[in-house]
């Protein structure tokens, strides 16, 4: 049996990274969430606790489950507005998938939302979508913490050297059989979805060589704290080089920590989130 390659469970491990984590401090769907539509889509969010609104966003193929092991402590500090992406977790299909649309849509919600400023903390595609924001609305968002983020192709070598044709893949038998319980999954959280269409417009969006030109780096004029684990998929290099593009932001190093670093170390990242924020 062929082994599902590395691209397809990268993020948040192909649709369904909260179900392998029997106890969690919170269980995601079970806290009142709603849908607002955004554009030509349902986006499902929940929230928690209450104050200065934090927006978390999620990695690729995830979900909100993506911060279920953060979101209690973020919760005593915070008004916690988690977000499903479109495509993932319980929201609908977009008609594309690309960072820049990816932050219109958190651009939208925001507006939706009503919300005087907030502060957003990403992790991988989240991280991305999050630096994007902090570029075009510095009118909204107070600061950005993102973890695990790239805004090329190159920082994130593994994705770089993967030479997989993904729609010939998906299309084919193997694939169906081998990735069969996530795929059960994934249609549980919202039956009737194409999980052909977002797994290929995300592993579309993945191989794009530059995701976003470093112009929106260099134009961002809000704090932002780069995040990486020190055995992170995305090289420290990068996140380097992002740091120095970012003028005045901060680059933060976790310690025997991967792109994981919401699941491997929670009570580490919601530490250094809370300090950055409140500084």
């Amino acid at each position: 049996m062929r082994k599902i390659p590395l691209i397809v469970l990268m993020g948040a491990s192909f649709f369904n990274m909260g179900s392998s984590f029997a106890q969690q401090p919170i269980k995601y769907g079970s806290n009142g969430g709603r849908y607002v539509p955004v554009f030509n889509s349902k986006i499902y969010y929940e929230e928690y606790g209450k104050g200065a609104p934090l927006i978390l966003l999620e990695g690729g193929m995830g979900s909100i489950a993506d911060f279920s092991l953060c979101i209690p402590e973020l919760a005593k500090h915070y008004r916690v507005i988690a977000p499903d992406m479109p495509g993932q977790g319980r929201s609908t299909l977009a008609d594309s998938m690309s960072y820049q649309l990816l932050a219109d849509y958190i651009s939208k919600l925001i507006e939706i939302l009503k919300l005087d400023s907030a502060y957003v903390m990403g992790w991988s595609d989240g991280g991305n979508t999050a630096l994007i924001l902090a570029n075009n609305r510095p009118d909204k968002i107070r600061k950005v913490l993102a973890s695990g983020a790239n805004y090329k192709l190159s920082g994130y070598p593994s994705i770089l050297n993967d030479t997989t044709d993904y729609v010939r893949l998906v299309n084919s038998p193997e694939f169906k059989k081998d990735a069969k319980e996530e795929i059960e999954h994934y249609d549980s959280l919202y039956p009737g979805r194409d999980w052909k269409k977002v797994f290929i417009d995300l592993n579309k969006m993945w191989t794009q060589k530059i995701y976003f030109p470093a112009s929106v780096l260099e134009g961002i004029k809000i704090p932002v704290m780069i995040v990486l684990g020190d055995r992170d998929a995305v090289t420290l290099e990068h996140g380097i080089e992002m740091h120095r593009l970012i003028k005045g932001s901060q680059f933060c190093v976790l310690p025997n920590t991967t792109h994981r670093v919401f699941y491997e170390r929670p009570e580490l990242i919601d530490e250094i989130a809370i300090q950055f924020f409140e500084k």
